[in-house]
C-alpha cells in the first residue's frame, strides 16, 4: 500500500482553471508540487521535481503537449492530458509521444482526480470512446510495418518473461479491458489483477499500460489465447 501521496506538476495556461484544478486536488490529498504556464518551463519543472503525475493541457505556449511529452520522454514522470481537444490527431499524437492518457476537461472533478491516481499506477485512462481509437491505431501501424503475425506456440511463448497467467492478463490488457474488466472475466480481485499489471510492467520494462498494449499488440496478443 502506497505511504506518500501522489505528487503532481500541473501544467495549464489558464491560471484560473489551474488554480481551481491545483486547489481540488489538494483538498483531495494529492500533493502538487509545482504548477506550469508554458511548454519550455513544463519541461523544465518536471525534470526538477519528478512528480508522479504530470497533468498536462495540450496548447501550451511555446511547446505543443506532444513535444513535452517527447522532451521528458527520460523522466519517469507519467504524463495525463487534460485538454479542451478531443481530436483524434491531438491523442493519437500525444499518446505516440509518451503520454498515459487523455481526459478531455469536461471530465467532472471526480473524474480527473480517479485519473490522476489510476495513472499514478502505470493505468490508461481515457474519456469514453477514446481508447478504442487508440487501440485501433496501434492495429494500424503494426499492419503497416509489416510484420508477420507470431506462430501459435501456446499460451506463454509469445513473452518468455511472462508467467502463464501474466501473458493472459497481457492479452486481456491487448484487448482494451480495465482492470476490473479483468478482475471479473478471471474471477480474480481488483488488487490481484493490478499487482499482475505492475509485474508485467516491470519484466518488461515497460511504464505504464499504453506501452503495454503496443508491444501486446505488436506479439499478436491482442486476441483471446
Amino acid at each position: 500500500m502506497r505511504e506518500q501521496p501522489i505528487t503532481v506538476l500541473v501544467a495549464d495556461d489558464h491560471p484560473l482553471w489551474r488554480d481551481a484544478l491545483v486547489a481540488d486536488l489538494e483538498d483531495h490529498g494529492l500533493r502538487v508540487v509545482g504548477t506550469a504556464g508554458s511548454g519550455p518551463s513544463t519541461v523544465a519543472r518536471t525534470r526538477a521535481t519528478t512528480p508522479d503525475v504530470l497533468v498536462l493541457d495540450l496548447n501550451l505556449p511555446g511547446l505543443r503537449g506532444d513535444e513535452v511529452c517527447a522532451a521528458i520522454a527520460d523522466v519517469p514522470t507519467r504524463i495525463l492530458i487534460l485538454s479542451a481537444s478531443g481530436e483524434e490527431r491531438d491523442v493519437l499524437a500525444t499518446i505516440k509521444a509518451g503520454a498515459s492518457g487523455y481526459l478531455v476537461k469536461s471530465a467532472s472533478g471526480e473524474e480527473i482526480r480517479r485519473a490522476v491516481h489510476e495513472t499514478a499506477q502505470g493505468q490508461a485512462v481515457f474519456t469514453p470512446g477514446l481508447a478504442g481509437m487508440v487501440l485501433g491505431e496501434f492495429r494500424d501501424m503494426k499492419a503497416r510495418s509489416g510484420q508477420p503475425e507470431p506462430e501459435p506456440k501456446g499460451q506463454g511463448s509469445a513473452v518468455p518473461e511472462l508467467t502463464e497467467r501474466e501473458t493472459e492478463i497481457l492479452r486481456y490488457v491487448a484487448m482494451g479491458m480495465t482492470a476490473k474488466e479483468i478482475a471479473a472475466d478471471l474471477v480474480l480481485s481488483h488488487r490481484t489483477v493490478q499487482n499482475h499489471v505492475q509485474n508485467i510492467l516491470g519484466k518488461l520494462h515497460l511504464h505504464n499500460r499504453v506501452e503495454l498494449t503496443r508491444f501486446a499488440i505488436s506479439r499478436g496478443l491482442d486476441t483471446p489465447g
